[in-house]
């Protein structure tokens, strides 16, 4: 009995250490940020015509580079000398800017929805719109083919800034693990089924929850610096 108050107050120390961990930020934003997204139907479209193992090989291997470049990019931010910056910790602001407007832009885009699943409804035709006149059967040309849309639809998109912004502040290893964790089960999903699944996916509720989750990361990262 006297160990439990022990194991209780240890319970309650790693329970936040865990939550603030850079791979458990990364994995839950990134996997939250690319249900029903575009590079999702593009693995779920390409997976439905040819080999469901290699569409998966070129998205997640795309994913995993795409993630790479991006640790890479809020790694510099990081490494601003801070006899430029005055002293001040460039890398934290820039995360926490971030955080702050992905999770106000989340949060209103999720309460302005009307007809909830139009939007994911927009992102599937806009993947299918991608994929007209690509014809693939499989082997390397569908590794290829996978792998050169998922970078081109990822490029500039909320889950590649929001990487940056963690890589800023956080550290770039457990970022890069579970970045690509992340994008790994999101893509998994759309390749064992996509399709199905996106028809019970609420743009509403991933709004929220995304918001959410961006809120609280800009929250412990401000909190942090003092």
């Amino acid at each position: 009995m006297l160990l439990l108050p022990s194991a209780a107050h240890a319970a309650a120390v790693a329970v936040p250490q865990v939550a603030d961990s850079a791979f458990v930020q990364a994995i839950s934003l990134i996997f939250v940020s690319e249900l029903g997204d575009k590079t999702f139907f593009i693995a779920a479209l390409l997976a439905a015509r040819a080999s469901k193992l290699l569409t998966f090989a070129g998205c997640a291997g795309a994913l995993a580079l795409m993630t790479a470049v991006s640790v890479v990019i809020g790694q510099v931010f990081h490494a601003v000398p801070t006899s430029l910056t005055r002293g001040l910790p460039i890398d934290d602001y820039v995360a926490i800017v971030s955080f702050l407007y992905f999770g106000v832009k989340s949060l209103l885009d999720a309460n302005a929805v009307e007809t909830d699943g139009e939007g994911i409804a927009e992102e599937r035709e806009d993947a299918i719109e991608t994929l007209e006149g690509v014809d693939v059967t499989g082997g390397w040309p569908l590794v290829v083919e996978a792998c050169t849309l998922t970078i081109a639809a990822e490029i500039g998109d909320r889950s590649q800034l929001a990487t940056i912004a963690l890589a800023a502040a956080q550290n770039p290893f457990g970022v890069f693990l579970g970045g690509t964790a992340g994008h790994c089960i999101a893509t998994g999903l759309a390749v064992l089924g996509g399709s199905f699944i996106s028809k019970y996916l609420s743009e509403r509720v991933i709004g929220i929850v995304g918001g959410v989750l961006f809120l609280a990361f800009a929250l412990s990262t401000a909190v942090g610096l003092f």
